[in-house]
């Protein structure tokens, strides 16, 4: 298994190790110590999976009172998956990471708590797995505009198939910053 870095230190680009034959290929989408000791500590308590046609944008969605830790991969297709930092007070806040995420490359993205998450399918479908570190409550849910100009995402596609209520989320800085999580540095305080 290997972490790769990516440009904001708390999300995780992950490359778990396959093992493949003439049958086809084998590897451990989650094992808790092996993911500990990479620092990936979220207990997780919900999987989900999404099943969507190409050109589709899922998110940017996030929950407030009850914030979601998420390990994300593809279990059939490719998508191009996005972390927005949402935290307020964060070095990193409004800064995005994207990842190609796909069956055949295999990877996963870790997204720690405090991150708005979406994805954009680049095949023609894709079956997308999710495990996430508290229950889905769509009372608490909140999201941002997938195409806010001042975040600046490089979306692969420019007239997605979107759901209504992802159609008209408001732009991050449209957003009270009391409906957004809160930055918390290590070792306590913000």
């Amino acid at each position: 298994m290997k972490i790769l870095s990516t440009s904001i230190e708390d999300i995780k680009l992950i490359e778990p190790t396959r093992y493949g034959d003439q049958r086809g290929y084998f590897f451990e989408s989650w094992h808790q110590e092996r993911y500990n000791s990479f620092g990936i500590t979220s207990r997780f308590v919900q999987d989900n999976c999404s099943m969507s046609k190409a050109g589709t944008v899922r998110g940017l969605h996030y929950q407030l009172t009850h914030p979601q830790a998420k390990l994300v991969h593809v279990l059939k297709g490719a998508v191009y998956d996005v972390a927005v930092d949402i935290r307020v007070g964060s070095p990193t806040f409004g800064q995005w990471v994207g990842a190609e995420l796909s069956d055949e490359n295999g990877r996963q993205l870790y997204i720690p708590e405090g991150f708005a998450h979406g994805f954009c399918v680049l095949s023609d479908e894709a079956v997308f797995s999710y495990k996430c570190s508290d229950y889905y409550m769509p009372q608490d849910e909140g999201g941002i505009l997938w195409s806010d100009a001042q975040i600046g995402i490089e979306w692969p596609v420019s007239d997605p198939i979107l759901s209504e209520k992802d159609k008209v989320y408001p732009c991050l800085a449209e957003v009270e910053p009391c409906r957004l999580p809160v930055y918390e540095a290590l070792g306590g305080g913000a």
